[in-house]
């Protein structure tokens, strides 16, 4: 992050006084407050953002940080938030704020805006008490340098920054603590107000340490911190000059810039194209069934037989039986998810295996079977015939028994 200021001579020797140390002279001899004329930026060149950060501003608001002192450092913040190009895709901020505890006013993933998070800024209490900013700087690994929380991705590649702005001597060990924060990749810029212990602050800061380390005599002239802390984050926008050849989006990365795409669609291995996303693949979706891509998005469809449930995405079995789903005639059998078409009793399914007709008899006999008819026929007549005389001639035999019973009755 080695910034040349040769182009800004007027400023640099403003700038010296600033340097905690300078070519072996010991900082305790040049210890000066940060004067008025430290060069101004105007409104940023719009060929000049800030390269993507995650970064995380500690502000100590102890007792000895007086209220009209603490205002001053919100307006830092507010102006440090203007010189960002802050952005989901690009610089995420987080603001912790610690005396003798230590609270996370806002995480990296909460605003993605500037006007937003400057009026979570502006809302920002001191809390009084000491100096924990061993416990401060642990707590920003813990819980703001988390993917939870919004940090990035190791393998996107964006440097995670702290800038500590303290007026005092911590109350508890730093080094370690700063030493395991640099070995895990965070960049620790330390701002020192007053009466801050400059030997703690060159503890923390990463190096170099003329790069990291920052004293102004008061926070009244805090605030004239942002146009070097805009020189070191600056790098040349690509993008906005248009001197890129993304597809669909350039993202600017420290005076150079990677090509990203929108939603939908992935890079291609040319880094510089983009192509739809194939949002149906397995493991993409969450369709039962069926998966149809719809413009980078998909929808969910069933299989034949089945119906969308009200969830979009999971099927049930069609009752292919129900009024209107099937064309027979007369009786539909569910055969699993398809159905076979049946008759009433006394009729017959047709050819077309969904109308029916009713049954009839058949007259068409062969001769044998024929003979067989009339064979039967006459027995049954000749039959007939002998049990009708023999029903004849026991009526005779029954009559001459009563009449013989009459006679011995009278004698």
């Amino acid at each position: 992050m080695r910034r040349a200021l040769g182009t800004l001579g007027c400023c640099l020797a403003l700038l010296l006084p600033l340097l905690p140390a300078a070519r072996g002279v010991p900082h305790r001899h040049r210890r000066q407050p940060l004067g008025s004329g430290l060069g101004r930026h105007g409104a940023a060149d719009t060929a000049c953002k800030n390269r993507p950060l995650d970064l995380v501003f500690i502000i100590d608001s102890s007792r000895s940080v007086r209220p009209e002192e603490f205002e001053k450092v919100k307006i830092f913040l507010s102006k440090m938030i203007d010189t960002l190009d802050v952005g989901e895709r690009t610089t995420r901020v987080a603001v912790m704020n610690y005396a003798s505890t230590v609270k996370v006013e806002f995480p990296l993933r909460t605003y993605f805006d500037k006007a937003s998070m400057k009026e979570a800024v502006s809302r920002i209490q001191p809390l009084s008490a000491g100096t924990m900013t061993g416990l401060a700087i642990q707590a920003a690994m813990d819980e703001v340098f988390t993917e939870e929380m919004g940090t990035r991705p190791a393998n996107f590649n964006i440097p995670k920054v702290v800038i500590i702005v303290t007026d005092g001597r911590p109350q508890d060990q730093v080094e370690n603590v700063a030493a395991n924060a640099r070995t895990a990749g965070i960049e620790i810029y330390a701002v020192g107000v007053g009466r801050a212990d400059m030997q703690s602050l060159r503890i923390m800061a990463s190096e170099p340490l003329d790069e990291h380390v920052f004293y102004v005599e008061t926070y009244g002239v805090i605030e004239k911190l942002t146009s070097k802390f805009r020189e070191t984050f600056c790098a040349a926008n690509t993008c906005a000059l248009g001197t890129h050849d993304c597809e669909q989006v350039c993202v600017s990365n420290d005076g150079s810039y990677l090509c990203d795409c929108y939603e939908g669609y992935t890079l291609n291995p040319d880094k510089r194209t983009c192509s739809a996303v194939d949002v149906c693949a397995p493991g993409r979706h969450e369709c039962d069934q069926i998966c149809v891509s719809n413009n980078g998005s998909y929808v969910c469809e069933c299989f034949e037989g089945y119906t969308l449930n009200p969830d979009k995405k999971t099927c049930s079995a069609v009752d292919v039986c129900a009024p209107g789903r099937h064309d027979c005639e007369q009786v539909c059998v569910r055969d699993d998810l398809f159905y076979t078409c049946d008759c009433y009793q006394g009729y017959i399914l047709n050819p077309d295996k969904k109308t029916c007709s009713r049954a009839t008899t058949s007259s068409l006999v062969t001769d044998e079977e024929a003979c067989k008819c009339e064979a039967i026929a006459a027995l049954q007549d000749s039959v007939t015939s002998r049990l009708e005389a023999l029903s004849t001639k026991l009526d005779e035999v029954s009559q001459k028994l009563q009449a013989y019973q009459d006679r011995q009755q009278v004698v």
